[in-house]
């Protein structure tokens, strides 16, 4: 809960010793916050730290109730407290798997969107065709394809929301069935099977480590319309050097869009319920802000998904890192928490290799913005989970089956942890930002939610949603609500801002995972 003077500050937990300035506020302003009152020594932008009591050097940092980090030196009350003053360090963490199961929430019922039944019985909130490619050296063919079926092109087919290309720079040069193919496979077969996706086309150079014939095997792709079952016909799949090249593979390819169009055509939206959504969550470009007002608010949205019956997949592993704590409490059983911790033990070893940690994020603009270290961020990023208990953990662009609160491994970096949430099965995902970022994903519709009103009203063209406003007094649980028939609003149909500039081809970027040989 936000206990504050939405004016100046926000103090977060009574364990607390520090504040979060919710404006700029100038050199020797009094600030209240809880039952203390301290008068700063400087100045202190929107989003940024203040001092509540003398802090001596070594000592911890605790915001959100929990560390943050600890002062690299005495730091008094009243003092901006930032990377000059604040560093990660090393504190022990009890995880107490499934210590702190929460109860189920109350449920949600009767709540329905607009979507789209495909013949496996999946439910879709977009209606798009797919131009697939397998390896970097058919990317541009790819796209020379999806760049014919547009405006005009389109016209006969209102139901088709476009035809995609989704490429990507890998493909080759890795161990053949090694971690970094199965992982492209996994992200591949994805977005062929994504419910938001009507048809496809997979397109191929010939030679590459990610074959064809593999992928298809291995992700059991099948025909359009067809049951995903042994001895059915294999989807429209082009290889360019069986083809003959770049133009012939580029006709050949558009005419099996053209017969496809009617088919993925000749759908309409009809009431689903609620509880067949899966919702990604992501936050990027994050501020001081992130985890006071947009983050905690879509933390609400996501416990009345998870009450409909619904999914929510949060991801970014890097920025649980420092807050898996808190997650392995809520674990359904101690093997989901397990899950959890080997994926944070994995990432310790991954970046290690390269001489890096974790706490190499954030970047310079969430600094900018006020986070200091990668716990702080951690601690505001997992607000956007809710509160209800983990159900599972998955690996990167797993399908995601389970009910309920769900974790993906996946990196810190926006598009690629993007791309594995979807591949999972994310019909829409909620983005939250501070710093500002006009991100979008196809197939998967993006709802950007603002965690200050300046960087909203600046960005108004790419922001869906201001929490800003609960810096001024509106509730959490109130602009929460928001988000959550946002949500339903766009499964149905509306188009979110990122949508509307047609954002959301060249986010597509797979995890590339291990060496390139």
């Amino acid at each position: 809960m936000i206990d504050a003077n939405p004016i100046d500050t926000i103090f977060l937990h009574a364990d607390d010793n520090v504040c979060v300035a919710a404006r700029d506020l100038a050199a020797g302003t009094k600030v209240i916050a809880g039952q203390r009152e301290v008068r700063l020594a400087e100045p202190v932008r929107l989003g940024h730290k203040i001092a509540l009591a003398t802090i001596a050097e070594g000592q911890p940092v605790v915001k959100y109730g929990q560390i943050i980090g600890f002062a690299t030196s005495d730091i008094a009350a009243g003092d901006w407290v930032h990377s000059h003053n604040l560093a990660a360090g090393q504190f022990a963490r009890d995880y107490a798997a499934a210590s702190e199961i929460p109860p189920d929430p109350q449920p949600i019922t009767g709540r329905t969107f607009d979507g789209f039944r495909r013949p496996n019985g999946a439910a879709g909130t977009r209606n798009y065709v797919a131009v697939i490619s397998t390896v970097n050296c058919s990317a541009s063919v790819s796209k020379y394809v999806a760049a014919r079926f547009t405006g005009e092109a389109l016209a006969p087919y209102p139901n088709v929301d476009g035809v995609v290309a989704f490429t990507h720079g890998g493909g080759c040069g890795m161990q053949f069935k090694g971690e970094g193919h199965a992982t492209l496979n996994r992200v591949l077969g994805g977005i062929a099977r994504h419910p938001n996706i009507g048809g496809y086309v997979l397109i191929g150079l010939g030679c590459e480590t990610a074959t064809l014939g593999y992928l298809l095997d291995d992700q059991k792709l099948v025909q359009i319309g067809g049951a995903e079952s042994a001895g059915v016909a294999r989807p429209p799949v082009l290889s360019m050097q069986d083809v003959g090249g770049t133009t012939k593979t580029i006709e050949a390819a558009a005419r099996l869009v053209e017969q496809m169009l009617p088919q993925v055509n000749d759908v309409k939206r009809e009431p689903i319920a609620v509880s067949e959504l899966i919702l990604g969550t992501n936050c990027g470009g994050s501020d001081g802000n992130s985890g006071v007002t947009a983050n905690p608010a879509l933390g609400v949205a996501s416990d009345m998904l998870v009450a409909a019956g619904g999914t929510v997949v949060l991801g970014e592993t890097t920025e649980i890192y420092g807050a898996e704590q808190l997650l392995t409490r809520r674990a359904r059983n101690p093997d989901v928490a397990q899950k959890l911790i080997d994926r944070i033990r994995w990432w310790e070893w991954y970046t290690g290799l390269f001489d890096c940690t974790p706490d190499n994020n954030p970047s310079p603009g969430n600094k900018e913005g006020g986070l200091t270290t990668i716990y702080e961020k951690s601690l505001g990023a997992v607000a956007k989970a809710g509160s209800t208990a983990l159900a599972e953990v998955y690996r990167y662009a797993e399908p995601v089956t389970a009910k309920g609160f769900v974790v993906m491994d996946t990196p810190g970096l926006d598009p690629v942890s993007v791309t594995g949430i979807v591949a999972g099965g994310a019909q829409v995902m909620v983005f939250t930002t501070g710093r500002g970022s006009c991100f979008g994903c196809k197939p998967t519709p993006s709802i950007k939610i603002a965690t200050n009103t300046p960087m909203y009203e600046r960005m108004i063209d790419d922001m869906d949603i201001n929490a800003g406003a609960i810096l001024t007094g509106r509730t959490v649980e109130d602009v929460g609500r928001e988000i959550f028939e946002e949500v339903i609003a766009v499964a149905s149909g509306r188009r979110t801002k990122s949508e509307q500039h047609g954002i959301g081809q060249e986010e597509f970027v797979p995890w590339n995972v291990g060496p390139t040989l």
